[in-house]
């Protein structure tokens, strides 16, 4: 007997073949969408490209960023794996942070993303120290890469912006915070300055001596803590130099502060700054000179730390009028009532450092 042949069914070899088909379209697909999330270029071939990712860009605008740069293959492609992670082999949506980043056409999608995500961006780490003024500042910054000097000290005296800040001066001098900060490079100067302007009035309201004083009162308490800051050298002598200037203003007296000196020749003279202030120099005609006027300089003379706010806001009530240098490895000093004895302080440690009895 001749066994029958089993016919094929057309309906199940339709959808089998249709199948495969779809299976191997989806295939082809899913290795071409694995191909767009690899790095565009090859270590050989890479550039870095150092983008601005802007403060609450959409993973689209984002996408877009990258491919305009050439560093994601396809915007597409990246926006996709950012909004279905399991296309990537994510666990979760990551959570694109803004701010500069350098990054490589060597570098894959998700290598792109684990640094956005963490936020691990391009920044340098630049220390303002207590004391410096705007020129230093702008000096110090210029040097680090962050923006050119002469654009952050025509920012310091932007007249639209101190009146934004309600600032009674020509100048942010004394509203830079003193810090250590993590700017981008290439930053824009007016950026630079509104942080360390921001950071004065945030740490200045941590000051509770600070509270209620009117605004003439606040901007006085600056300008002392502007002086007190380049006199002193140990934290705990701060309030009692403070007391000293305090004691010789309402007494009519004049602060004879070197440091005010200093400012003059250094920032309005454009001069060196100077080994020794001499008589010539206690004779400038200048209102920030203490030693010819008997009151505060008319603004800041440097940026001043918390410790001097702190001292100049709460200098303790003493009968100092006067202070001497007399460990100078230490940096302390002798603070004396009368004029004789503040004298003879000094006459003591000039016969110390000589060897003489």
């Amino acid at each position: 007997m001749k066994k029958n042949k089993r016919k094929k069914n057309p309906v199940l070899s339709f959808l089998f073949s249709s199948f495969c088909c779809i299976l191997l379209a989806i295939l082809a697909c899913f290795l071409a969408f694995r191909v767009s999330l690899s790095a565009p270029d090859s270590e050989a071939q890479a550039k870095s490209v150092r983008v601005e990712i802007p403060s609450g860009a959409s993973i689209s605008r984002i996408a877009g960023i990258l491919a305009e740069n050439g560093l994601v293959r396809s915007d597409r492609a990246f926006y996709l794996a950012a909004r279905f992670p399991c296309l990537s082999f994510r666990k979760t949506v990551p959570l694109l942070k803004s701010g500069y980043y350098t990054l490589s056409s060597a570098m894959d999608v998700s290598q792109i993303m684990d640094i956005l995500e963490f936020g691990i961006q391009d920044v340098a780490k630049v220390s303002i120290p207590e004391g410096f003024t705007i020129r230093k500042i702008a000096s110090l910054l210029e040097k680090n890469k962050i923006c050119p000097a002469d654009d952050f000290v025509a920012a310091a005296y932007n007249e639209v912006l101190l009146e934004k800040y309600g600032i009674p001066s020509h100048s942010f001098e004394g509203f830079l915070f003193p810090d250590t900060y993590y700017f981008a490079p290439e930053m824009r100067a007016e950026d630079v300055l509104l942080l360390m302007v921001e950071a004065f009035f945030t740490r200045i309201s941590e000051i509770p001596y600070f509270a209620g004083k009117s605004p003439s009162q606040f901007y006085e308490t600056l300008v002392l803590a502007s002086i007190v800051e380049r006199e002193y050298r140990l934290a705990e002598e701060a309030p009692l130099i403070a007391s000293v200037f305090r004691n010789r203003i309402d007494a009519g007296v004049g602060l004879y502060s070197c440091a005010t000196i200093e400012y003059i020749i250094t920032e309005i003279q454009g001069r060196p700054h100077p080994d020794v202030i001499t008589y010539d120099d206690l004779k400038i005609d200048s209102p920030y000179n203490t030693y010819k006027w008997a009151a505060l300089p008319p603004t800041p003379i440097s940026n001043p730390g918390l410790v001097a706010l702190d001292a100049a806001a709460n200098s303790p009530e003493t009968d100092y009028f006067y202070f001497t240098l007399t460990d100078s490895a230490a940096g302390r000093h002798t603070f004396s009532k009368s004029f004789n004895a503040h004298v003879k302080a000094g006459t003591q440690f000039r016969t110390k450092q000589s060897g003489t009895n």
